[in-house]
């Protein structure tokens, strides 16, 4: 007799994260992810990788198709830019402001054009690649225009008659001076946006809990200084009120008497301007060494 054995192995639950497939927000997520520790291969042409160490697979999309994606569950969470979310307008929940890829959606106009105020567009042809949120915008002022849409090249749609004025993205603004534009009106401001399917499980709660945790602690660790100094007793009080910190400073008694070693965490801008008052307060041997994670 031969006993057929069936044997049922359960898949292993991974969180998909859908990123842009390219780009500026594409670096800035790969760098995210590897901070974060979770390792990815370096396979080209593969939509879809999963990580080695951390239960999550990367899906690659456009950044416009990824709100979609998450709202219907092809994903269960995204990083994009919250101008394509809000524009997109799908059912998803927004996780986390990642403060990373900043810009604004703002309306310019042709430089030379006297600016009045917002009524200045009642009647105008505004181009655009961003409809609905300009939509909305208007419908909250009150004001009437016509919308011109148009992919890519947005900015020159006034110098070829497209339009009287533009509604795009801006970043350094460079672009709008070389097309001789002039911002007047910022409607959001945007960053990149940790997005999620409304539907997850529990377990994947919990994996996107556990995510969340080691984006947190790599956000909090950015620009910021463990900085070590020895500090005479006598300006021990001086130094300690001139250093913020998440607790406290801590100080640490030196075998050189009179001496105290002081350890705290700053911001690097800070850093570089309490720098001299440190050392004109008596410092020495001032250290300030880079954070790669900081957990609160």
């Amino acid at each position: 007799m031969v006993i057929q054995c069936i044997v049922f192995i359960k898949k292993a639950i991974m969180l998909r994260i859908a990123i842009q497939s390219k780009g500026r927000l594409f670096e800035d997520c790969m760098e995210l992810l590897k901070e974060s520790g979770i390792k990815l291969s370096n396979a080209k042409r593969t939509l879809l990788i999963p990580s080695s160490n951390f239960p999550i697979e990367v899906l690659y999309l456009r950044d416009d198709d990824i709100p979609e994606c998450v709202a219907k569950g092809v994903a269960d969470v995204g990083i994009v830019g919250l101008n394509e979310f809000k524009e997109r307008n799908k059912d998803a929940r927004i996780m986390k402001f990642l403060g990373f890829s900043q810009c604004r959606l703002s309306l310019a106009i042709p430089k030379l054009i006297d600016y009045p105020g917002i009524e200045w567009f009642n009647g105008k042809t505004i181009a655009t690649s961003y409809p609905v949120i300009l939509q909305q915008w208007l419908d909250e002022h009150h004001l009437k225009a016509d919308i011109h849409v148009i992919t890519g090249s947005v900015e020159i749609s006034p110098n070829i008659g497209l339009g009287d004025a533009i509604f795009d993205i801006v970043s350094s603004g460079s672009t709008l001076v070389s097309n001789r534009l002039k911002e007047v009106e910022v409607v959001v401001k945007s960053e990149a946006v940790l997005i999620a399917n409304n539907q997850l499980d529990e377990e994947k709660e919990e994996i996107l809990k556990e995510l969340l945790f080691r984006f947190d602690a790599v956000r909090t660790a950015e620009d910021k200084k463990y900085v070590m100094m020895n500090v005479p007793d006598s300006s021990l009080e001086e130094v300690l009120n001139m250093l913020p910190s998440t607790k406290a400073p801590t100080v640490i008694k030196l075998s050189t008497e009179g001496w105290h070693a002081v350890h705290t965490v700053i911001s690097e801008k800070l850093f570089w301007e309490l720098i001299s008052r440190l050392k004109a307060a008596g410092a020495e041997g001032i250290l300030a060494l880079n954070i790669e994670k900081m957990v609160m």
